[in-house]
């Protein structure tokens, strides 16, 4: 494997990689995860296919919720794999190979997102961010809180869709629904509920890679879910 002179901008430059973000704890490198490395620091080709098979995919379609233009995110994924090569010899096995790698890729899709104008850094997302952007659910469906017996109880709750027909459920129409529901939602919101519920992520995966708490990211998951439930019992209620 060649791996081309060090750039300025390489996307793996501000990582420390092996390192989880601060306040964050994560899963150390398995034993195969440190075979892996020590497979490709002596240069084992099929070592790294089998890494870009693995996660060659998730890794484009991490990178487009960053970026807009599926080119320019096949650009990040290529870079983050450059910047994955460079990094080997400081990998310590503080996190999984998975989380390293994905962390280098996120680091170069924001990177790549902000100059576009699409993302917002984590960074900036705080509790106060997070409660600003409304409540999950609408307020009408619930009483108020100067109701005399039940305050803030549901006065209508939500869809049970056990009735639906599994077919309806999946269909493309659906799915559709589902998917531009995921796209219209804020950056952050998006980014947890793909690699929560799309990805099949674990909550503390998420959390490494994107470098935020795990009360932020339960928060960010339930409204992200919550909004994405309300667009589909609009679709359906529309279809009846």
């Amino acid at each position: 494997m060649s791996v081309p002179p060090h750039p300025p901008d390489d996307p793996s430059a501000t990582i420390q990689p092996g390192a989880a973000p601060p306040g964050v704890t994560g899963v150390v490198a398995s034993a195969t995860d440190l075979q892996t490395v020590e497979a490709l620091r002596r240069g084992d080709e099929a070592a790294f296919v089998r890494l870009v098979e693995a996660y060659q995919a998730s890794m484009l379609r991490l990178a487009m919720l960053f970026v807009q233009d599926r080119a320019v995110a096949e650009e990040v994924v290529q870079e983050a794999w450059v910047g994955v090569l460079r990094g080997l010899d400081r990998f310590e096995g503080r996190s999984s190979l998975k989380t390293w790698i994905f962390r280098i890729l996120t680091n170069g899709a924001k990177t790549r997102g902000q100059r576009e104008g699409r993302s917002v850094p984590f960074s900036l997302l705080g509790d106060v961010v997070l409660d600003l952007e409304g409540p999950s659910v609408e307020p009408e469906r619930f009483l108020p809180a100067d109701h005399p017996k039940e305050p803030h109880h549901w006065v209508s709750f939500p869809r049970s869709w056990d009735g639906i027909p599994e077919e309806r459920l999946l269909a493309q129409e659906t799915l559709s629904t589902v998917r531009a529901a995921i796209e219209s939602l804020p950056p952050a919101q998006r980014e947890v509920i793909t690699l929560r519920d799309v990805e099949g992520w674990s909550s503390g995966e998420v959390c490494n890679v994107l470098g935020i708490s795990e009360s932020n990211q339960r928060v960010l998951l339930h409204r992200a879910r919550s909004k994405v439930r309300r667009a589909l019992e609009r679709y359906f209620d529309e279809e009846e």
